[in-house]
């Protein structure tokens, strides 16, 4: 009866694997597959070559107990970190320029050495057939101008972010062709201005939100505005000075969720779609249609900023594609008109709760979700997964099983959406390296490779995860439940010695 029960069990693994396989030629050939990182988390060298200090190095000197200073030192081992991506079969790889390593000041006069290493790198990723994707703004304005006029609350970031977005297309867009302003403003906006929990740290005192300074029921607002309006400023430059010569496109990137009602009643359903308004439709909104949701003016009121004319015009149709970032799936509860959210007053004016775990609800068809909702009330926007990965424990150990569960499977729910004819052009595992976690420090990781901080090299050694998406990089049709094993029985090291 054994053998049945064995039998019975392959016969089981074989359907299972039929059904759960895929590569990378099921995708279209110029489909992109990349890695990201972005400036501060990888860098290193935060005090080296005349960069001088970000919002995200304030914020670092006291979040989650250390420095991010050395991270990665991408700064000095970047030929190492391409030749990792080359090996790996990566086409694409996402990154952020420094403002303040380039622009020291802010403004003013630009850092030689700033610019000699964003164009080593860029270098460095065209020799090995690697496009460079090129994100402005990652959580790191510098402190010269939040000490000089509060950063993102005053209108004066318009100009001077167009100033610093002139330089890098006049620089460097005869070879960067993908360009993002801003990474994750509507979480950037929130995290920094209502809760705290994210640079430059400002929010109302209370007993939750730890803040010196700060008005959360203003400052959110204020600061989207001013970055709707500086991200579409760079995007007009571009569009008219540089775009026809260089053949490059433009967008925006926003942090995306799958939000389930927490209940099937009306009022958690309505709130979901506030909850889609507020996280989702404050920046797309005006980018798409030039206004913010109905629903953010109904509750928000005078204390959301309004759009003139002319700025509506400028704001809208201003990308030419949407980079989204994805994670998990959460709940949204409905809460009574005026009942205070716990530390935030961003939900409280759109009166819903978020509830759950980060963890809680998260299946890959949550991707596929998000890309339906984006395409159903955005329009057919091209569409870049710029960020997408599993949270682990910070670790030594390499066989790290979820990551591969989780890429597998989200890979695959964007193979199922563009068979359905989704416009999803690409897609990037967050993150590269084991670097400096915005939410976490180094305690947290989410990296293909592990980077050993005890070493003085800073050791990049593969995990599982890198296996496995380099071989599905190279055309390897693998079933991830069999990979562990290949590994311990070393019974096709072929397959799994790519990198």
């Amino acid at each position: 009866m054994l053998w049945k029960a064995l039998l019975a069990a392959l016969i089981s693994l074989l359907v299972a694997s039929a059904t759960d396989t895929y590569s990378r030629d099921d995708f279209p050939p110029d489909f992109l597959f990349g890695a990201a990182t972005s400036a501060f988390q990888v860098e290193g060298a935060e005090d080296e070559d005349g960069r001088t200090p970000s919002i995200f190095d304030a914020f670092a000197q006291t979040a989650y107990g250390g420095y991010g200073n050395k991270s990665c030192d991408q700064y000095h081992k970047y030929e190492e970190d391409v030749s990792l991506m080359a090996k790996m079969g990566l086409n694409a790889y996402r990154f952020s320029i420094s403002w303040s390593r380039l622009i020291p000041n802010g403004k003013g006069p630009v850092n030689p050495k700033g610019m000699e290493y964003y164009n080593n790198l860029i270098n460095e990723l065209i020799s090995h057939d690697i496009q460079p994707h090129v994100t402005l703004h990652h959580s790191d304005l510098p402190q010269a101008l939040e000490d000089e006029y509060g950063g993102w609350l005053s209108r004066k970031v318009v100009r001077d972010f167009k100033t610093y977005a002139d330089v890098c297309f006049r620089e460097f867009g005869d070879r960067v062709k993908y360009w993002t302003t801003m990474n994750e403003p509507n979480i950037f906006v929130i995290g920094g201005y209502d809760d705290g929990f994210l640079p430059p740290q400002r929010c109302s005192p209370s007993p939750i939100n730890n803040c010196s300074k700060g008005n959360s029921s203003t400052e959110p607002y204020i600061a989207a505005h001013n970055i709707l309006l500086s991200h579409a400023a760079a995007a007009s430059l571009y569009r008219k000075k540089y775009q026809d010569r260089q053949h490059g496109i433009i967008g925006i990137n926003i942090l995306t969720f799958g939000l389930l009602p927490l209940t099937n009643t009306t009022e958690d359903v309505d709130a979901t779609e506030r909850a889609k308004d507020l996280l989702m439709g404050w920046i797309l909104n005006p980018i798409v249609f030039g206004d913010y949701p109905d629903t953010m003016k109904k509750n928000v009121g005078s204390r959301l900023p309004s759009f003139t004319k002319t700025e509506s015009n400028l704001v809208k149709g201003s990308v030419d594609f949407l980079g989204i970032n994805y994670y998990y799936n959460y709940y949204v509860k409905n809460i009574p008109q005026n009942h205070q959210v716990k530390g935030s007053s961003t939900f409280t004016d759109v009166a819903v709760e978020i509830v759950g775990t980060m963890f809680n609800a998260t299946t890959p068809g949550g991707l596929l979700k998000v890309v339906d909702l984006l395409e159903q009330s955005y329009g057919n926007l091209p569409l870049y997964i710029h960020e997408n990965g599993q949270l682990t424990p910070r670790s030594s150990s390499l066989d790290d099983w979820a990551r591969v569960k989780y890429l597998h499977g989200h890979i695959k729910a964007v193979l199922g959406g563009l068979r359905n004819g989704s416009n999803v052009n690409g897609y990037f595992v967050w993150s590269l390296l084991d670097v400096y976690e915005l939410l976490g420090g180094y305690e947290i990781s989410f990296g293909l490779y592990y980077v050993d901080l005890n070493d003085q090299t800073l050791r990049r050694q593969p995990k599982l995860s890198a296996h496995w998406y380099s071989n599905f990089l190279h055309g390897r049709t693998i079933d991830p439940r069999l990979i562990i094993e290949l590994k311990r029985n070393a019974s096709m090291p072929s397959l799994y010695n790519v990198i």
